[in-house]
């Protein structure tokens, strides 16, 4: 994600045509570095998210209020004393920075009009909400930086106010063809890299996108570059400089599957090959990017207990199942010495005492043999030592089989525990999950079982709708997946599931109807993006009508048996399948 420059013209622009002229109704501080300005301007309000958190810049126009302390900070009563019902009267943006500063008229306590900037700097650890006079001297800021903290520019009343330029970079909106090959194209660096390190605004994404519009390895050396790629190079750049200077904008969120990984103000050509939204506003952007990321990291953040758990509880089988695997392979001999009782029993009758061999013919395999003896015993003590032994190794034999298709069968049931954790979208995918778990006895229940139990009921399958009108259903973790195919499904209705994955169950509700064969390709590729193997080129999909599959007795949740099925290859594509 690129909280870039472009970004923030975009943004300047956006909010110019929404906010100029309009009045500052309320000013909060929600948090120690986030304001929210409300502004009412051509009869509306719109509320402006100011954020200067270190880990997470922002500022977009919001529908959330938020909540807000009791009593405010200092920097907000200071606000509400100098900027309340001021008028903004212009929104920039300096040299391309990650910079928006705020021009706000105001009354002063003797009613004189005064002027007032609001900066904020959108710089990553070093964001900042800066409020100055007009001659650039500091009145207060929400973070103060004193010289001990930063020996480049200190932020503090009565300090003079000024951008710190320590990378030297040039404006891209000013710079020419002779600059650009001077100070951007001499840089022994990769082309993408030094067009990011040498102009203001530019982020690595934005490298990466002009390199890729002239058809240059974004990795390939500036040394490596001719004259002609050069002046193409600068071409495609300007074009794009051209875009930003006019405000032709095209704000976008590039995703992955479901979930977004990117983020412009431009289009993403470099991303062609993943699904890309357009958006008519860089607000709306902003507010649904950060939105769907922070539910992805909040339910990666909430299922990290659970994870927990099944980790440990899946390397504790496996290394069971290694061991199992190593002591069912020792009984492996086991035949060998009933055939050695057999033999001596047989042969051992004319044996010396203190014998400590017996060499004869094998009339199994029609081969001599040689078998160890202990001269200490008799050839039936030999023999019944033999015997014992193969009646000792036959029996951890049986029951080693048992418990290591046992294991096994838990490391398969851990193992779809964990996609179901991969898959989980909500908190109630994770109550479901959370229960499973205490029903196979990995998490102990405890008063909340209850409330985690009513929190389940809330969690349903995903709902699709396939091109041809027919239902689909996924469910996103084993009990949904042995409700939906056991309690859910008809028998004339269509399971699909990846073979030999753990991953979701789809039902395809068919009401008496034969199916399409585009609803059969949809389903599959439904059942190979929900399974472990999402990240795959090409996944295997088995399918069979639901009355051929079947539960095994005692099998743990959403395991199933089948035979006589069909199946497909198929991507785990799902951009272009309408979900309900």
């Amino acid at each position: 994600m690129a909280f870039d420059g472009i970004v923030i013209a975009n943004l300047v622009w956006e909010l110019s045509e929404q906010l100029i002229d309009g009045r500052i109704n309320k000013i909060y501080q929600p948090e120690d570095d986030a304001l929210v300005l409300t502004v009412k301007n051509n009869k509306n309000n719109y509320r402006l998210l100011l954020s200067a958190s270190p880990s997470l810049p922002l500022a977009y126009i919001t529908e959330d209020t938020g909540t807000n302390p009791m009593v405010a900070p200092n920097f907000c009563m200071l606000l509400r004393k100098h900027i309340s019902g001021g008028r903004i009267l212009s929104i920039t943006q300096p040299d391309m920075e990650r910079i928006i500063r705020f021009e706000i008229e105001h009354l002063n306590e003797m009613g004189d009009l005064c002027t007032k900037y609001l900066i904020v700097e959108l710089m990553g650890k070093h964001s900042n909400i800066i409020f100055c006079h007009p001659d650039g001297k500091i009145i207060d800021s929400i973070k103060h930086i004193p010289f001990h903290v930063s020996s480049v520019r200190e932020v503090l009343p009565g300090r003079s106010y000024f951008i710190p330029n320590t990378l030297e970079k040039i404006n891209p909106l000013t710079i020419d063809y002779p600059a650009f090959e001077e100070k951007v194209l001499s840089k022994p660096l990769a082309v993408g890299k030094a067009l990011y390190t040498s102009l203001t605004g530019l982020s690595p994404l934005i490298g990466n996108e002009i390199c890729h519009r002239a058809s240059i390895d974004a990795g390939m050396s500036t040394s490596g570059l001719s004259e002609s790629e050069k002046l193409h190079l600068f071409g495609v750049f300007s074009r794009l400089m051209d875009d930003i200077r006019t405000h032709e904008f095209a704000p976008v969120i590039v995703y992955q599957g479901r979930e977004p990984i990117e983020f412009s103000a431009v289009s993403l050509t470099c991303y062609s090959d993943h699904e890309m939204k357009a958006f008519e506003s860089i607000s709306d952007v902003l507010r649904i990017y950060y939105a769907e990321k922070n539910a992805s990291t909040r339910i990666r953040q909430k299922s990290h207990d659970l994870r927990h758990v099944v980790s440990t509880a899946l390397d504790r089988s496996r290394k069971k199942y290694d061991l199992q695997l190593k002591q069912l392979k020792d009984t492996q001999k086991r035949d060998k010495y009933k055939v050695y009782g057999e033999l001596i029993n047989t042969y051992g009758y004319g044996l010396e005492d203190g014998a400590k061999s017996l060499t004869c013919l094998n009339y199994y395999t029609n081969e001599d043999i040689t078998i160890p003896l202990d001269p200490q015993l008799t050839p039936q003590e030999n023999a019944k030592k033999y015997f014992d032994r193969y009646g000792k190794l036959k029996r951890t034999f049986e029951a080693l089989s048992q418990l290591t298709e046992e294991t096994h069968e838990e490391m398969e049931h851990l193992d779809s525990v964990s996609t179901a954790l991969d898959l989980a979208q909500t908190e109630g995918d994770l109550a479901q999950i959370k229960e499973e778990l205490i029903q196979a006895g990995y998490i102990k229940r405890h008063s909340g079982g209850k409330n985690a139990k009513k929190q389940k009921l809330t969690s349903k399958p995903l709902h699709y709708i396939s091109s041809d009108g027919y239902h689909m259903y996924v469910g996103k973790n084993n009990l949904q997946n042995e409700e939906l195919t056991f309690k859910f499904a008809n028998g004339g209705d269509w399971w699909f599931h990846a073979k030999g994955l753990p991953g979701s169950h789809v039902i395809v509700k068919t009401e008496g109807d034969e199916l399409p064969d585009r609803t059969f390709e949809e389903a599959a590729r439904l059942a190979a993006y929900y399974s472990k193997n999402r990240s795959s080129e090409k996944v295997e999909i088995d399918y069979i009508q639901r009355k051929h599959v079947k539960k095994p007795n005692a099998g743990k949740p959403g395991f199933v048996i089948y035979h006589t099925n069909y199946s497909m290859m198929i991507e785990p594509n799902i951009d272009d399948i309408k979900e309900s």
